[in-house]
């Protein structure tokens, strides 16, 4: 049987490689994205070897970018645009808005989920990115109530009345919210939290239901669920791992979080069936879940893209296998 390398994003028709490729930590730098003395990048990065590997992306398959607004006080926008402008027409580009930050100082300053903000972010993030549309336009705020959603959706329905953006979803792992932005009739992504560590059957289903993708942050656990991170792996303070927030518990004290190491281990032989590495295993458990998945791994060079890439001539693992994973780690 022939493995499927691409999906649709739901209602949109729009279709993408089955996985897609993050942008967090492209075009980052210590001293961007900062909240309150909280460190939220990922550290410096090559941009030059960035742009490689974007543009490597796109030469193995690799069709949809998701980036934000704010990764890298806007830093992450410019490279992806950059990157992308002389193949433009043949890929698929995601950004995100819900914050107000100085991209001088890289300080988040607030969350804003009132209407006001939807437009003129999205101009700024389309001088960023060097385009005249954005494809998945989405709000960035995971906790925001989900009474703020109808008007929010009347201001992205105008902007894909005036070609701005060609559809639009929310970032949250919470039904209510997702249920409330999908009643907007060009809404046609959630993205939400998925991995190995963390399940989410409830909003596959209300995908499913609803004709939505299920645009899939963290498939790797931010790197946990790869062959090169150990318990001797220590990360610098000033970066996001390194000084996790409350809400990270992967990582404690600059380190991996041991018990998720554990969970890791007690399925690594499932993860490399086949010949697959840990992180195509990973990615392949996220395809098996749904056909509306499209994990979103986070890639900076270009052995990253094509070890992710690679997830795609392997295809999804079995629905044997997940059961497994499920039953080994209690999910």
């Amino acid at each position: 049987m022939a493995i499927a390398t691409t999906r649709t994003l739901g209602r949109s028709g729009i279709t993408v490689g089955a996985i897609g490729m993050g942008s967090w930590s492209i075009g980052s730098t210590t001293a961007a994205m900062r909240m309150g003395g909280q460190p939220l990048g990922w550290g410096d990065s090559d941009v030059q070897q960035n742009i490689r590997a974007i543009q490597q992306a796109v030469g193995l398959g690799i069709t949809f970018f998701d980036t934000a607004n704010v990764y890298a006080a806007g830093q992450s926008e410019r490279v992806l645009g950059k990157a992308l402008a002389k193949v433009r027409d043949q890929v698929v580009i995601a950004t995100k808005w819900g914050w107000v930050f100085d991209e001088q100082t890289g300080e988040m300053i607030r969350e804003d989920h009132g209407p006001g903000l939807v437009r003129p972010s999205l101009e700024a993030s389309l001088r960023r990115l060097g385009t005249d549309y954005v494809d998945v336009y989405q709000f960035h705020e995971n906790l925001a109530p989900a009474d703020c959603a109808d008007d929010l959706v009347a201001e992205c329905e105008k902007l894909v009345d005036e070609g701005l953006i060609r559809t639009y979803g929310w970032s949250t792992d919470f039904l209510p919210s997702a249920e409330a932005f999908a009643r907007g009739p060009n809404c046609s992504v959630i993205q939400h939290q998925l991995n190995v560590f963390t399940d989410n059957q409830p909003m596959l289903d209300l995908c499913g239901r609803l004709d939505l993708a299920s645009i899939n942050r963290g498939p790797l656990a931010m790197g946990l669920l790869s062959d090169k991170v150990t318990a001797q792996t220590r990360y610098d303070p000033d970066t996001v791992r390194g000084t996790a927030p409350e809400w990270l518990t992967w990582f404690a004290d600059g380190r991996p979080a041991p018990e998720f190491l554990a969970k890791r281990d007690a399925v690594r032989d499932i993860l490399t069936s086949d010949g697959r590495t840990t992180v195509q295993g990973a990615l392949g458990y996220i395809l098996a879940r749904s056909d509306r998945t499209v994990p979103i791994p986070g890639c900076r060079t270009v052995a990253q893209v094509e070890e992710t890439a690679g997830a795609l001539a392997h295809g999804p693992l079995t629905g044997a296998q997940v059961a497994e994973i499920h039953r080994i780690l209690g999910a």
